[in-house]
C-alpha cells in the first residue's frame, strides 16, 4: 500500500496540512496517514467490547450486583457509548473538527479506562468477598459512584471517537481522483475489518486475561493499548489532510423547523416557484453549490421555512434561523421520510444487547470446560464475531450473485431486504435463546446436570450472522438515503438505532423486573427464575417489530427513484455512496 504517485508540489483545493497550507498530494493522505487512524478504530472496538462482553460477571462476581441491574449497567453503557456519537459528531462539524475530536476523546476515553482499572486494584473500591453461608455485600454508592465515572468517561470517550473516526479516515483521500477515489472505498472494507478484529481480540485474548490472570490486568491492558493508539494517530499529523468544518446537519434540521415555525401563521404561495430557493442565494456558500431538488408535497408546513419576507426581499439580508432554501427544507424531509425505516430497526439491537448481558450470565451456570480447560463464560461471543466475519463473505460471494439473477437487482438484496433478513434472524435467535433455556434448566431441576456451554452456540451464531445484514444493510441505507449536503448525518443515524437498542433493553429489564417481582423472570439465580419468558417476550416484540417494517419498507420510495421520476440525475458523490 504505497502512495499515489504524482507530481511533487500538486496541491488539493479542499484540504489543507497541519499547518494550515494547501495539502501536497505526493506528502499528505494515502494509506499512510489512513492506517494509523485504523489503528485508532480497532483499538476502540477493542476496549469497548473488552469492556462490555465480560462486565456482567464482574458487577455479578466482584461487586454484587443482581442480573437485572448488572444488565441494565451494560446496556446503558453501551446506549450512551453510541448516542454520545451524535455529540461528537456536531462537536466536529461545528468546533473543533474530526482530529482535534478523535484526539480529545481518545484522551478521555484513556482516562476513563485508567480509573476503571484503579478501581480493580484498590480494595476499599470493592465490597468484600463472599463468605460461605453468608449473604453477599453488594457495592456501596461511594464504590458504584466511581465505578460508574470510569464507565462514562469511557463511553464519552468512545462516542467521540466513533463520531469521527471513519470520517477522517475517508478524508484522507481525494474524491476527485479515480484512483484515490477506489482507494477509499477499501478504507471502508479495511474499517470494517479492523472494527472485528477488535471485537475479536477483545472476546477471546482479553476476557481470558480479565477471568484468570485478574481485572486489572485486563483493564490495564485496555488503558495501554488506547494511549499507545493515541501516540500513533498523534504521531501522524503532519502526514494528514485536513478539511474544513462543513457544520452540523443538526443545526440545519433545526434551522428548518424554526424557521417554520414562526412563519406558521403565514400562508403557502400556490406556486413553488415563489419561494425562497438555491437560486436566490446571493454569492457563493454551501447553499450555492447544492444540488437542486423538486418540490414535495409531504411535511407542506415546512415550506413555511421558505417564505420570503418583505423585508428579506427588499435588503437581500438574509438570515438562517428565519429562512431556509427549498432545498434545504427538501432535505430535511427527506431525513423524516427515513424516520419509519431508522424506528423499526431499534428492536434488533434490542436482541443484540442479550448478547452481551443474559446469554453470559447463562452460560456460566452451564458447563465451561473442554477437558481441564475452562473456557470463559463472555468468551462464548467468539461465535458471534466469527458468525458476522463469515456471514459477510458468503453473502458477498454466494448469496448476492444468486439473488442478483432471480430478483435482477445489482446490489443483490436491496439494503431493506437485508435488513429484512437480519430481522428474521434475530427472531429466530430468541426462540434458539427460550428453548436453550427450557432444556438448561429441565436438566438442572431432574438430576442437577449442567449442560455444556455450546448448547448457546445457535443464539450467538443467528444474532450474528443477522447483524452483518442489518448493519451493512442500515448503513447502506442511511448512506444513499441521506441527501448530499447531510451526508455524516447517515453515521448518526445508524448508530443512534443501537443506542435506542441497548436502552429500550434496559427500560424492558426494568419494567419486567418490577412486574414480576413476586415470581421473577429474571432472578439474580438464573436457576430460580425464568428467563426463557423474558427470551419469549422479545420474541413477540420482534415479530410486531417486523410487520412493522415490513409495512413502511413496502410504502419506502428510494430516493433515485424518486429524482428520475422527476427526471433528475443523483450527483456522483451519491452514487459513490451507494457501493
Amino acid at each position: 500500500m504505497t502512495l499515489p504517485e504524482f507530481p511533487l508540489g500538486k496541491t488539493l483545493p479542499d484540504a489543507w496540512d497541519f499547518k494550515g497550507r494547501p495539502a501536497e498530494v505526493a506528502k499528505t493522505g494515502g494509506w499512510t496517514s489512513a492506517t494509523m487512524i485504523l489503528g485508532v478504530e480497532a483499538v476502540e472496538r477493542l476496549i469497548t467490547l473488552g469492556i462490555a462482553v465480560n462486565l456482567v460477571t464482574y458487577l455479578t462476581g466482584t461487586m454484587h450486583l443482581g442480573n437485572a441491574v448488572s444488565a441494565n449497567t451494560v446496556t446503558n453503557f453501551l446506549g450512551t457509548s453510541f448516542m454520545l456519537t451524535l455529540l461528537g459528531g456536531f462537536v466536529a462539524d461545528t468546533f473543533l473538527g474530526r482530529y482535534l475530536t478523535i484526539a480529545i476523546f481518545a484522551t478521555v476515553q484513556a482516562t476513563g479506562v485508567t480509573i476503571l482499572t484503579i478501581t480493580t486494584i484498590i480494595p476499599s473500591l470493592q465490597p468484600p468477598k463472599c463468605s460461605l453461608g453468608q449473604p453477599c455485600t453488594p457495592a456501596s454508592n461511594e464504590q458504584l459512584m466511581v465505578l460508574y465515572l470510569a464507565l462514562y468517561l469511557t463511553a464519552l470517550g468512545t462516542g467521540g471517537l466513533k463520531s469521527s473516526v471513519s470520517g477522517f479516515g475517508s478524508d484522507q483521500f481525494d474524491e476527485a481522483n479515480p484512483k484515490e477515489r477506489s482507494k477509499m472505498l477499501s478504507f471502508f472494507n479495511w474499517f470494517f475489518f479492523c472494527i472485528n478484529l477488535g471485537a475479536l481480540g477483545a472476546v477471546t485474548i482479553l476476557v481470558y486475561i480479565q477471568d484468570h490472570v485478574g481485572r486489572n490486568w485486563g483493564y490495564g491492558i485496555c488503558a495501554c493499548a488506547i494511549v499507545m493508539g493515541l501516540v500513533v494517530f498523534l504521531s501522524g499529523t503532519k502526514l494528514y489532510r485536513f478539511k474544513k468544518l462543513v457544520g452540523s446537519p443538526l443545526t440545519q434540521i433545526a434551522t428548518v423547523y424554526v424557521a417554520a415555525w414562526n412563519k406558521r401563521k403565514l400562508d403557502l404561495p400556490s406556486d413553488p416557484a415563489f419561494l425562497y430557493n438555491v437560486d436566490d442565494v446571493v454569492g457563493g456558500g454551501s447553499n450555492k453549490t447544492k444540488q437542486k431538488l423538486p418540490h414535495s408535497k409531504q411535511f407542506r408546513f415546512l415550506d413555511k421555512a421558505a417564505i420570503k419576507s418583505r423585508d428579506m426581499v427588499e435588503s437581500g439580508i438574509t438570515n438562517k434561523w428565519n429562512i431556509s432554501t427549498l432545498t434545504d427544507i427538501e432535505e430535511v424531509k427527506m431525513v423524516i421520510r427515513m424516520l419509519p425505516i431508522w424506528a423499526t430497526t431499534i428492536m434488533f439491537w434490542t436482541v443484540y444487547a442479550q448478547m452481551t448481558t443474559f446469554s453470559v450470565s447463562q452460560a456460566t451456570k452451564m458447563n465451561l470446560y473442554i477437558g481441564s480447560f475452562q473456557i470463559p463464560a463472555a468468551s462464548l461471543t467468539v461465535f458471534f464475531v466469527g458468525s458476522i466475519l463469515l456471514t459477510v463473505p458468503i453473502y458477498d460471494r454466494i448469496i448476492a450473485p444468486i439473488a442478483r439473477k432471480v430478483l435482477h437487482h445489482p446490489q443483490g438484496l436491496t439494503p431493506l431486504q437485508r435488513i429484512g433478513v437480519g430481522l428474521v434472524l434475530s427472531i429466530i435467535a430468541m426462540i434458539a435463546a427460550a428453548l436453550c433455556e427450557i432444556k438448561r434448566l429441565n436438566a438442572i431441576n431432574s438430576n442437577g446436570h449442567q449442560l455444556t456451554v455450546f448448547w448457546l452456540i445457535p443464539q450467538f451464531l443467528l444474532v450474528g450472522s443477522g447483524e452483518a445484514f442489518t448493519y451493512t444493510g442500515q448503513l447502506d441505507f442511511f448512506l444513499r438515503e441521506c441527501p448530499k449536503g447531510m451526508k455524516t448525518m447517515s453515521t448518526g443515524l445508524f448508530l443512534s438505532t443501537l443506542s435506542l437498542g441497548f436502552f429500550l433493553s434496559s427500560t424492558l429489564v426494568t419494567i419486567v423486573h418490577k412486574v414480576t417481582i413476586k415470581n421473577p423472570w429474571l432472578a439474580d439465580d438464573l436457576n430460580k427464575g425464568k428467563l426463557y419468558d423474558f427470551y419469549w417476550l422479545l420474541t413477540v416484540l420482534s415479530v410486531f417489530n417486523l410487520g412493522m417494517f415490513l409495512f413502511c419498507a413496502k410504502s419506502y420510495v428510494y430516493k433515485e427513484k424518486r429524482l428520475a421520476e422527476e427526471g433528475i440525475e443523483m450527483e456522483e458523490d451519491d452514487e459513490l455512496a451507494m457501493h
